[in-house]
């Protein structure tokens, strides 16, 4: 089932076109991957689907009732401000014991409930934020440089969580990020963008397309291969073409 997609999406950012003609979509159960330089529009595209951005052209097509969960790069809380963890996952909305414990259990991390915001590792705070994004029980979970500023174990560790996440919940996710080894790893289909879509497709057709290269180099394939072959999940939902195609001007944006 389709819970998300956009037909022809353009979006303009401060006078300028920063994404044109993106046709995506996001299914049930799914994780996708959106890759790219800065200033590539990745970060428009996030804000256009949960509808913080209004399209110049095209449109965004979301499923009746969709319920969108939002884990953010970072979150700043002042450090003189005593706050738990349990605390902090019922502001603004009171949350029962109960529902903040099970969402800290697919977060991961249930021993965190009584522990000071401002005492968490970084780790364990974007764990928080995982938390808090899932109290809702959303369709989608959307991560924005979910695990920036953690170190590669750290985000591997996490990247482990939200699968499982979906494992359990069906929850379709869709990432932003730099994290390209452990990212593509973690994906069923990846979009690299550069002002449009570049290729698309499942992490090997991507990693192998010459645009991508063009972009990130050819680093990606070996750690990905690595990673595949000691990954036991199956990957193949099997339901999506590949494709790659951005001709000549792959360094628009």
């Amino acid at each position: 089932m389709t819970l998300i997609e956009t037909k022809g999406l353009s979006l303009r950012y401060g006078g300028a076109t920063v994404l044109r003609d993106v046709n995506f979509s996001l299914s049930q159960g799914e994780i996708v991957t959106i890759v790219g330089p800065n200033g590539s529009g990745k970060s428009s595209l996030l804000r256009a689907l949960i509808g913080a951005l209004r399209p110049a052209s095209g449109t965004v097509i979301r499923k009746p009732g969709l319920k969108i969960g939002y884990v953010p790069q970072k979150l700043q809380i002042d450090g003189t401000l005593p706050l738990t963890v349990r605390r902090f996952l019922s502001l603004p909305v009171r949350q029962t014991q109960t529902v903040t414990t099970a969402a800290l259990t697919q977060a991961g991390v249930p021993e965190l409930a009584q522990r000071q915001m401002t005492d968490l590792s970084g780790g364990q705070f974007q764990r928080v934020l995982l938390a808090r994004a899932l109290l809702g029980s959303p369709d989608v979970l959307i991560l924005d440089e979910a695990t920036q500023g953690l170190d590669q174990p750290g985000a591997a560790a996490f990247y482990r969580q939200i699968e499982e996440v979906r494992q359990r919940t069906g929850v379709a996710i869709l990432m932003v990020s730099h994290d390209l080894h452990v990212v593509m790893a973690a994906s069923d289909r990846v979009l690299c963008l550069n002002g449009h879509v570049c290729c698309e497709g499942t992490p090997e057709v991507v990693a192998d397309a010459p645009e991508y290269r063009a972009l990130f180099g050819s680093g990606t394939q070996g750690a990905l291969a690595l990673y595949r072959h000691h990954h036991t999940h199956d990957h193949d939902h099997g339901h999506h073409h590949d494709h790659h195609e951005c001709g000549e001007d792959h360094n628009a944006g």
